[in-house]
This record gives structure tokens, C-alpha cells and sequence, in this order.
């Protein structure tokens, strides 16, 4: 009997996050970050000031919190893989399965078009910019050494810790990209706060812009991958 009452509880609790994050990104769209107060997030969200800071002790916690692409997914993934399996393969169906997964919990809302708007807003203020940075820092190093370690490399080598960069770069930009601009209203690229707060249209569209847009920058580290390892013969030829 005491099984169903948690996951009640629970289910209220994740819906609750939801819903004051929601709040929050719709009014920092509309207001900008530094002008919204947590007051008018717990206004917003039709909870108390207590219940939002309770789940987010801080205004930055709205947007960082809850991340699902975790650093601890993709280390299990590249230390399971079986031997042969290239490690930017592995971070490409990371985030594919990611994606899905992420797809299949959003029963319908745009969850694509709220993660544009939160990089947006992000991209917006140099604090928060600087935070989001530093926060990938731990993926570029674990994926530059698996890199490294197949390539049979130093683990200060430069080519792979070049390639894990512009992989972290690419995935961590691409909602920003003109590439997806151009899905246009169906897509991720006119992101506005009333989408994010309603969950608009479009998100299958934008999952497959976002999925060909992963495709592209694991094919452009790999890319850089081979040509650093050539050597400067292969590149002034």
C-alpha cells in the first residue's frame, strides 16, 4: 500500500520542478534573467517562494538543474563499449538515445524548443555563459581520453583533446545554429517565451533537425580527429 503513496508523491513533486522551471524560463525570456525574482517565479508557478527555493536554492539552479545528458550516462557508455567501438560513435548514439528517451518522457510538449530558449538565455548573460562552460570542462576531458587511450596516444595529446572540444562545442551550440534557424516556426530556431510556457508545436521536426545536427558534429570531430593524427604532410598536401 505504501508503494503507489510514494510514487504519488513523487509524481507531484517532478511536476512541481516542472512547473516552476517552466516559469522561470518563460519569464526570464520575457524579462531577462537578472530581472526576474524568484517572488515573481513563485507567482508565475502559482506555488510559494518556499516551494521554489526548496527544489532550486538559487536563481541559476532553474536553468542548470536537471540536466539529463549527465556526465556519469556517458562515462558508463564509453567504459561498456566493446572493444573496437570508436568513443565518438559512442557519445553520438549517447545522445541519440538521450534525445529519445527525453522525446518519450515530454508526452507531447516541445521539450526542444524550452532547451533553444534556456540557450538562449544562457547565451545572453557572460555569467551565466561562463557557468554553462565550465560545467561541460569534465566531458571534454573524459571523452579526449578514451580518444587518447584509442588512439594509443599521451593523454595530453592535441589532436583528440581538439577533437572532445569541438565535440563538447558543437553539441552544446547546435540549438543556436542557422542550421537550426532554418526549421523555422517547425522547428527549434523561433523559440518564444509563450512556446515555452505552452509547449508549442513542431517537436518531432526539431528532434530531427537536432538528431541530423549531432550526426554533423560527430562527423566533423572525426573529421579533425584524422586529420590531426596525419601529420603536417597530410595537411600541406
Amino acid at each position: 500500500m505504501g508503494t503507489p503513496s510514494v510514487g504519488r508523491q513523487e509524481l507531484r513533486k517532478q511536476r512541481t520542478r516542472a512547473a516552476v522551471q517552466n516559469a522561470a524560463l518563460a519569464l526570464f525570456a520575457e524579462r531577462g534573467y537578472r530581472a526576474t525574482t524568484m517572488d515573481a517565479i513563485a507567482e508565475a508557478a502559482d506555488v510559494a517562494l518556499r516551494t521554489v527555493t526548496i527544489h532550486f536554492p538559487t536563481k541559476a539552479d532553474l536553468l542548470f538543474d536537471g540536466d539529463p545528458f549527465t556526465l556519469d550516462t556517458l562515462a558508463v557508455r564509453l567504459d561498456e563499449r566493446p572493444p573496437g567501438a570508436s568513443a565518438l560513435r559512442v557519445v553520438r548514439d549517447w545522445m541519440h538515445a538521450t534525445m529519445r528517451e527525453l522525446g518519450e518522457r515530454a508526452e507531447g510538449e516541445d521539450i526542444w524548443r524550452r532547451r533553444s530558449l534556456r540557450a538562449r538565455v544562457i547565451g545572453a548573460d557572460p555569467e551565466l555563459l561562463a557557468r554553462a562552460r565550465a560545467g561541460y570542462y569534465p566531458y571534454e576531458q573524459l571523452i579526449a581520453a578514451h580518444l587518447c587511450r584509442d588512439a594509443g596516444l599521451p593523454p595530453d595529446a592535441i589532436a583528440p583533446r581538439l577533437a572532445a572540444i569541438a565535440v563538447v562545442a558543437g553539441l552544446r551550440e547546435l540549438y543556436l545554429s542557422a542550421e537550426a534557424q532554418e526549421a523555422g516556426g517547425e522547428g527549434v530556431g523561433n523559440a518564444t517565451a509563450v512556446d515555452a510556457a505552452s509547449g508549442g508545436h513542431g517537436g518531432v521536426t526539431a528532434a530531427g533537425t537536432l538528431s541530423e545536427l549531432v550526426d554533423r558534429v560527430i562527423d566533423f570531430a572525426v573529421a579533425g580527429l584524422a586529420a590531426g593524427e596525419a601529420g603536417p604532410d597530410v595537411r600541406r598536401s
